[in-house]
């Protein structure tokens, strides 16, 4: 069972959670081997988990947080924009679960626009399914996402849909935000690319477009929002957060938008143009919207 792999004591250790239990929906056999592209990165991911980190001691219940590194819908940065990430939000008081997500493969799963969805889902799923025995809050579950893991993040937030089995009736959606430096539009204009051909095909249906268009899809329900991103991002247009953040104004959702003049993409933690810290004032916004 997952209650028995994390005890009430919370341990600071971080647990491995296989995301499901029997078989991986839409997957198909192929090579189970991960691939390790560069140090920190992990790429062909055919068995999704989450990495609990939790925080030393705590006297009251936890906000939790499920991170989705980036990586083009293609590997995972899983480190820099993963573990690394997890541990800050410990230092914070804050439960982290590093989501190894399943990148689309057209050989290894079938339906793979909607598989990281799903293990998003699942993960949210997971977390808020034992929040009474991990001592997490459960309307305190957010969920956080770099480049294109900033466009699975934004997905699961905005498509109100189940698209993974739920008898229990548990609620799929994220309670709040992080995006930095995200993915948000597939449109010709403002997309980048490399993830809209890795998630869609180089010839997506329009409606695909559309639908994975995460700006178009916000609404009122769409959960409060923390954006950070750099206004000179060679990689991901800025113009990505900037649409969100004015979409998520229209509907009177809450949310910050933070853009540095210099950062490029890729600075996960640490911009290295400022002195300024993200993350801070990221905790400083969770605590002003009592998401803390």
């Amino acid at each position: 069972m997952l209650m028995g792999l994390l005890p009430a004591s919370f341990l600071t250790a971080q647990k491995i959670i296989p995301l499901y239990e029997g078989s991986i929906p839409n997957a198909s056999p192929c090579d189970p081997n991960e691939i390790f592209p560069a140090p920190g990165r992990v790429a062909h991911i055919t068995t999704p988990t989450l990495t609990a980190f939790f925080p030393a001691h705590s006297d009251s219940l936890l906000s939790a947080v499920i991170i989705c590194p980036g990586g083009s819908y293609a590997r995972l940065s899983i480190d820099p924009e993963g573990n690394e990430v997890a541990k800050e939000f410990n230092r914070m008081g804050i439960a982290a679960f590093v989501l190894k997500y399943r990148v689309p493969n057209d050989s290894c799963m079938t339906h793979k626009e909607i598989v990281p969805l799903q293990d998003a889902q699942r993960a949210i799923q997971i977390v808020r399914g034992h929040a009474t025995e991990w001592n997490i809050n459960p309307s305190k579950i957010g969920i956080a996402g770099f480049s294109a893991g900033g466009h699975l993040a934004s997905t699961t937030g905005t498509h109100f849909y189940d698209v993974i089995e739920n008898t229990g009736h548990v609620r799929l959606q994220p309670d709040f935000m992080i995006l930095v430096y995200p993915v948000i539009s597939f449109t010709d204009e403002l997309a980048h690319q490399g993830s809209r051909d890795n998630l869609l095909g180089k010839d997506p249906n329009p409606s695909w477009i559309e639908i994975y268009s995460n700006e178009r899809q916000v609404t009122a329900r769409t959960p409060p929002t923390y954006l950070v991103a750099a206004a000179d991002d060679k990689t991901v247009k800025v113009e990505n957060s900037i649409a969100f953040f004015q979409a998520l104004q229209k509907y009177k959702v809450p949310s910050e938008l933070h853009i540095y003049e210099k950062g490029g993409h890729g600075f996960a933690l640490h911009n290295k143009t400022t002195k300024d810290y993200w993350f801070d004032n990221m905790i400083h916004w969770m605590e002003a919207n009592g998401l803390k």
